[in-house]
């Protein structure tokens, strides 16, 4: 059973966008900065469209924290959409003083047609605003949450951007601090400066062509504690648990953990990692981490390393041909404001996503009704695994 429940509610270009999240232990520290540092980072990146100029994500606390100190209550925040008065005619939640005019043509690749097949909506904007890519601000508090929690045990999440569209970034064999700094300090969360260049001239030529980019991103957790997740049950294993979490954000259409694909095409002797032990560290280690961090749905104390795919960001200029579902004609699909390429961006939602995930395994294996409960259960639960 899960022990850290939470939900988004809002629309792109609604009021606001609210995230409650329950389970959070009594005691940790929390602040409205600590949240909007990672609210900033999801807006940046090389590629972003228009909206990235209009909003300046900030969060407000309104339940759940008291004195910089969340209380063990359900924690409310909310993220103002500035957009918002740009749309007031159109996306009231009383009844508008006049109806705007539906929007009927659906979009390839989006949750247009889909959405209003489902729910029996003619105006396609009725799930254009809940699909869209905004929402991810809210996860993105969640995440950074989240991240307040696994700091407490030592547990730290980051991510970089490893291809966009035809351009690969190289394998760096860095130490993770480095890696985080350098992607941290990248237009494009890329830690190959070369790489980065060319990434970057991809993304204009896809602009100039009036076209789109997708990529891959890679997200790291050090410090996590063995044990984590389950193999009794397949909705317990983290593994999967991951996989359904990155899988999740909009435009992700794929998800490996370790070596996943290359691991397809290798033999066993090149992909499962050896086991060694560490005497003067009382500890299990692995000179490789292939498995990226999990076996049999559990992690192993290594580094829970995951990747996702982005697909290009479906809303072109260049539009595709579609259907309007009023009048059944061929017409061009409708055009959104929209990104060029959102790989970076996305790659902090991974971050939030597993940030989330992890956190959920801990207080699972953990619980712990404060912060200083769950610190004793861990360092109890390590001086275990030191006697093992």
């Amino acid at each position: 059973m899960s022990r850290l429940r939470w939900l988004t509610t809002g629309e792109s270009h609604g009021p606001r966008l609210v995230a409650v999240v329950e389970g959070i232990p009594a005691g940790l520290a929390l602040l409205a900065e600590h949240v909007d540092e990672h609210l900033a980072r999801r807006q940046r990146g090389y590629g972003r469209g228009g909206r990235m100029k209009i909003e300046t994500d900030r969060v407000e606390l309104i339940g759940g924290v008291r004195n910089g100190e969340t209380l063990g209550s359900p924690i409310a925040m909310t993220i103002v959409n500035r957009d918002h008065q740009s749309w007031l005619d159109r996306m009231g939640a009383g009844p508008l003083p006049v109806t705007p005019e539906p929007l009927t043509r659906p979009r390839p690749g989006h949750a247009d047609l889909a959405g209003g097949l489902k729910y029996d909506r003619h105006d396609l904007r009725d799930i254009l605003e809940r699909a869209s890519a905004r929402e991810t601000a809210a996860r993105t508090a969640v995440g950074a949450v989240s991240r307040r929690l696994l700091a407490e045990i030592g547990v730290r999440v980051f991510a970089h951007v490893v291809s966009i569209g035809p351009v690969d970034a190289a394998r760096l064999d860095l130490p993770a601090d480095e890696l985080e700094a350098r992607a941290r300090a990248s237009d494009l969360a890329c830690v190959d400066p070369e790489a980065e260049a060319k990434m970057k001239d991809a993304i204009k030529e896809a602009a100039h062509a009036g076209d789109t980019l997708g990529g891959v991103f890679e997200v790291i957790a050090t410090g996590v504690p063995p044990g984590l997740g389950a193999h009794v049950q397949w909705d317990r294993k983290l593994d999967g648990r991951l996989a359904q979490a990155l899988m999740s954000i909009q435009a992700i259409k794929g998800v490996e953990i370790g070596d996943g694909w290359l691991a397809a095409r290798s033999r066993g002797s090149r992909v499962h990692d050896a086991i060694h032990y560490d005497a003067g560290g009382r500890r299990f280690t692995r000179p490789t981490n292939r498995a990226g961090g999990l076996e049999g749905g559990i992690t192993n104390g290594e580094s829970v390393v995951c990747r996702a795919a982005m697909k290009p960001i479906a809303t072109l200029k260049r539009a595709l041909p579609s259907v309007d579902v009023g009048s059944k004609e061929s017409f061009d699909a409708a055009h959104e404001r929209s990104d060029i390429c959102a790989v970076a961006a996305a790659s902090i939602v991974g971050e939030a996503m597993v940030a989330i995930t992890l956190a959920d395994a801990v207080l699972e294996k953990f619980g712990g009704d404060s912060v200083r409960e769950l610190r004793r259960n861990v360092a109890g639960y390590r001086e275990q695994i030191e006697a093992f």
